[in-house]
């Protein structure tokens, strides 16, 4: 049986598992491929459109961490690409 320490709420999951990585889901699969696609159709509307799907599937995984991580580490990897995104999408914005 695990304890109720900090650590353990930071790096393991319901299950008592440590979990720093996972199996991608979706939104990130999506923005992994959307990102490889606009580094091939690098201009044009296709990148553009490209660009908003990377942007909102990421955006999407970072909010879905943040709300249901599976722990205090993937629920600040969550909040540390989310405000990450909002920072260089307002910097380099276009």
């Amino acid at each position: 049986m695990t304890q109720n320490t900090l650590v353990d709420k930071t790096f393991r999951d319901n299950d008592g598992k440590i979990v720093i990585a996972q199996m991608p889901n979706l939104p990130l699969i999506v923005w992994i491929v959307s990102s490889l696609l606009t580094l091939i159709f690098t201009s044009g509307k296709i990148n553009t459109a490209l660009d908003v799907v990377a942007i909102g599937s990421l955006f999407t995984w970072a909010w879905l961490e943040l709300f249901q991580g599976v722990n205090y580490f993937r629920r600040a990897l969550g909040l540390a690409v989310l405000i990450s995104l909002i920072v260089f999408k307002s910097i380099y914005s276009y």
